[in-house]
């Protein structure tokens, strides 16, 4: 009896894992319903000239399996026909439940990533799971989207690159952790050492970290080095390349943080490269130059 048990839950783990990135759902959104969106890029009903290349790019909202749950997430693809190279987008942030998540998500990659649609890349872009872990468990969220790109037409699965802000950062680290598929990735702004972010901005530990961490008064240390790349640094898949981007006024995530990542890929000669800026957590003062930048390093690494 026992025997079967253990047989059973085998074979249902494997049937789960074998779902993993499944498309259940692709829906067209029309940007110009949403207000929240729309009203930023719009005038008189008619986008700003620096959103004119929106009219290029076609936006859906997804639904994919991850592990056994159903994720929601965004696509914006090219509006002409082609298979274009996948940027996978994480965005920062935390727990954030139904529309409300699915909105957010759209508008921060419409934001950061649109312009590098036009130009001919696919990005795929996930809510998180509701039960959010804070790069734990969610961060399989993000590595089931390597098999969603098999399901999006447009999209070249041998071709994947991965951006992330902020936690979006760490979770971008982790992926290249567990991940062998992507072939480059820019992380902005991301957390390498949780112990000093907590110092620095203890809310960051009450209202984050206590929440969305499982078991974390018992695992503190544990659950915090989990997410730390600074503690396994040397197990970032090594055929992959790395862009480090920090903003030196950075009061959310001290650029320290990237100096201390960057200190020790260099020792292990790992293919990055860290660009420093005079400039905020989002970058506010210098987007141009951060478009231009993400276009430069994708157009060469991917």
């Amino acid at each position: 009896m026992k025997i079967k048990i253990l047989l059973i839950t085998i074979l249902t783990s494997i049937t789960l894992f074998a779902q993993n990135g499944k498309l259940v759902s692709k829906k067209p959104i029309q940007v110009s319903k949403i207000p929240v969106i729309w009203n930023k890029i719009s005038e008189n009903n008619i986008l700003k000239k620096d959103f004119e290349h929106l009219n290029n790019v076609n936006f859906y909202e997804i639904t994919y399996k991850s592990d056994d749950k159903l994720v929601n997430g965004i696509v914006a693809e090219p509006s002409r026909e082609g298979k274009f190279p996948l940027i996978i987008f994480n965005r920062g942030g935390n727990k954030e439940i139904g529309r409300k998540a699915k909105v957010k998500t759209l508008f921060i990659a419409l934001m950061a990533t649109s312009k590098l649609v036009d130009e001919g890349y696919v990005v795929i872009a996930s809510c998180y799971r509701e039960d959010d872990e804070f790069g734990g468990k969610d961060v399989n969220d993000v590595l089931s989207l390597t098999e969603t790109a098999k399901e999006i037409n447009k999209a070249d699965p041998d071709r994947i690159g991965m951006f992330g802000w902020s936690r979006g950062g760490m979770m971008t680290y982790l992926s290249l952790k567990e991940s062998n598929k992507i072939k480059t990735a820019v992380v902005g702004n991301g957390p390498t050492n949780l112990f000093e972010l907590i110092k620095e901005r203890p809310k960051m530990e009450t209202m984050v970290c206590a929440k969305l961490i499982p078991d974390y008064k018992e695992n503190k240390e544990e659950e915090l080095k989990k997410r730390s790349v600074m503690y396994w640094y040397d197990q970032l898949h090594k055929n992959s390349s790395l862009l480090i981007l920090s903003g030196t006024k950075d009061k959310r995530v001290n650029t320290n943080q990237a100096d201390w990542i960057a200190e020790k890929l260099a020792k292990i000669n790992y293919n990055f490269e860290l660009r420093k800026f005079d400039t905020n957590h989002s970058f506010s003062n210098k987007q141009k130059e951060l478009e231009k930048l993400l276009l430069n390093w994708f157009r060469v690494n991917l």
